[in-house]
């Protein structure tokens, strides 16, 4: 089965160059939307088939199954295996690795794209060159998958950039003056994060003579923390803290997100953040450059001001897509703060490290879901109503039932009421938190937790319930469609919360995630000779 690994990359851009082809053949346009759709289902259903493929081999108390794959291989230079201690052919190739924290988020990005394209078939065509959205979305959709496989610094760079210059072009979709100044604004940030990593990556190879992120990390455990490689460290991490809208490198989000048409806006919240920013930060610091107390407080220090500062500009919104973005940092902001705590204990105590890894990836599956899910909602509610001004809303609910009840499910899932999926990542979070002894930290996330629930109940107070507004009055409930993209997320939303904290799904799923996440470069040990299963 591992043979496969490669397809998943493969399958969806490959499908963004044959609706480019078949836009351009007679009466083929029409047929753009169900070929995307088609990709990204049989992308979800082989993701599902690999997962369960790897997970049937995990040993219960041993580590999960390791997958490596080699795109283009050949032979290379013959070396001693140090796990071994045998004379071992090393591969040449693109490295592909398929372990629990890949698998997890292919998973995500697969389903999440999935809702996502079932909606955009009835929103987008209002829209000339559909054909044109179809490309990019499987263009950035199969990038997104390649940045969680690519094991090396190399590749991870090459797909977060075709992942990055497919979300220019989207936001700048609707081509009118908000779109383009959001874009290009998005495209000058964006083309300095990328510089930042690509500096970063330049100077590990130049100190270590290698790209595979393992054996990077096995030669940065001999350099130490010398000056140049926290300069690596620092480039990276700026670089994509500035991909994540960490603050204060947030500059760029609320104008992009709003502009961008809503399945762009839910697939850039939901996903692109959480792939090119908060995996590629947790990947490189927990497997490249190595759990240091530097890199740890920095990610605290990122987590605390994001939360924070996203959640009181988030308070002030009345715009109900710039509200949804500015939460979006706010709830990234629980995630890299987790990931930081789980840094500075993993030394000593990997138990509660533990505790915080499972918080903030069960916090980042429940974000792309319900988060998405509020995007798809508002672009409902902005096609039907014509405005995102929540003064200018009230009573959808009845308008909109559909529409109402999914936005209200995803309205209570992020404020964190139980037993929506939100309320248990965050009580991982801040139990997690108080255990590990860091009683101001654990105040905060709960101080944030409680504005983002006010923050909702505002939504719910103007945009659901209340007298109708004018623009509402001649409102109707949208397209089947996309009432089914939204459903299958709100349906998550239900369901995930208690899926996710007990039974299979959490030993299967999110607790290989964890175990490759706080494993590091020991995990994979064999990997970079070709090693594993």
């Amino acid at each position: 089965m591992k043979e496969l690994v490669p397809v998943l990359v493969g399958l969806p851009l490959g499908a963004a160059f044959l609706v480019a082809i078949l836009a351009h053949v007679r009466g083929g346009a029409r047929l753009t939307g169900a070929l995307a759709t088609l990709a990204v289902a049989a992308n979800l259903a082989l993701g599902i088939g690999l997962w369960a493929a790897a997970a049937g081999q995990d040993q219960p108390g041993a580590k999960s199954a390791v997958w490596t794959v080699w795109a283009g291989r050949w032979d290379g230079q013959t070396e001693l295996d140090q796990a071994t201690g045998q004379q071992r052919t090393r591969p040449i190739g693109i490295q592909l690795v398929w372990d629990g924290l890949s698998r997890f988020m292919v998973i995500v990005v697969s389903f999440v794209a999935f809702a996502v394209i079932v909606f955009s078939g009835a929103y987008m065509r209002r829209f000339t060159t559909v054909w044109l959205f179809h490309t990019l979305f499987l263009l950035m959709t199969g990038a997104m998958i390649g940045v969680v496989l690519a094991g090396d610094l190399f590749n991870l760079y090459v797909f977060i950039e075709v992942a990055a210059m497919a979300s220019y072009g989207l936001v700048a979709f609707g081509t009118e003056r908000e779109e383009l100044e959001a874009a290009f604004k998005y495209l000058v940030l964006g083309v300095v994060a990328s510089s930042f990593i690509l500096v970063g990556i330049a100077i590990l190879y130049s100190l270590t003579g290698q790209l595979n992120m393992a054996r990077v990390a096995a030669a940065l455990g001999e350099l130490g923390t010398s000056p140049a490689v926290l300069l690596a460290a620092g480039c990276l991490l700026g670089g994509l803290a500035l991909k994540a809208a960490m603050v204060p490198f947030h500059s760029w989000l609320p104008d992009a997100h709003p502009s961008a048409p809503a399945p762009i806006s839910a697939m850039l919240s939901g996903l692109l953040i959480k792939t090119v920013g908060v995996y590629a930060i947790a990947r490189l610091v927990f497997g490249v450059l190595g759990v240091h107390a530097v890199y740890a407080n920095v990610l605290i220090a990122l987590g605390v001001s994001s939360m924070v500062v996203g959640m009181l500009l988030a308070l002030g919104q009345w715009d109900l897509k710039r509200l949804l973005a500015y939460s979006s940092i706010s709830q990234a902001g629980y995630m890299i703060l987790a990931l930081g705590v789980a840094a500075s204990l993993l030394p000593h105590n990997r138990a509660l490290a533990g505790l915080c890894a499972f918080g903030a990836l069960f916090h980042l599956f429940n974000h792309a879901a319900f988060k998405s899910l509020l995007f798809l909602c508002s672009g409902s509610i902005e096609q039907a109503t014509g405005t995102r001004q929540l003064r200018e809303m009230g009573g959808l609910v009845r308008r909109m039932p559909v529409t109402g009840w999914c936005c209200r499910i995803g309205a209570l899932s992020i404020a964190g009421v139980p037993p929506f999926n939100g309320f248990f990542s965050k009580i991982i979070i801040i139990v997690a938190l108080a255990l590990a002894g860091r009683v101001v930290l654990c105040g905060i996330a709960a101080a944030v937790a409680v504005g983002t629930l006010l923050m909702y109940v505002k939504v719910q107070r103007y945009a659901l319930d209340g007298q109708p507004g004018p623009r509402v009055a001649a409102a109707r409930e949208s397209h089947w469609a996309m009432g089914a993209g939204m459903a299958i997320l709100a349906a998550v939303c239900l369901l995930a919360g208690v899926a996710l904290s007990v039974g299979p799904l959490k030993e299967h799923l999110l607790g290989p995630a964890g175990e490759a996440l706080l494993g590091g470069a020991k995990l994979a040990s064999g990997v970079a000779m070709g090693g594993g299963q």
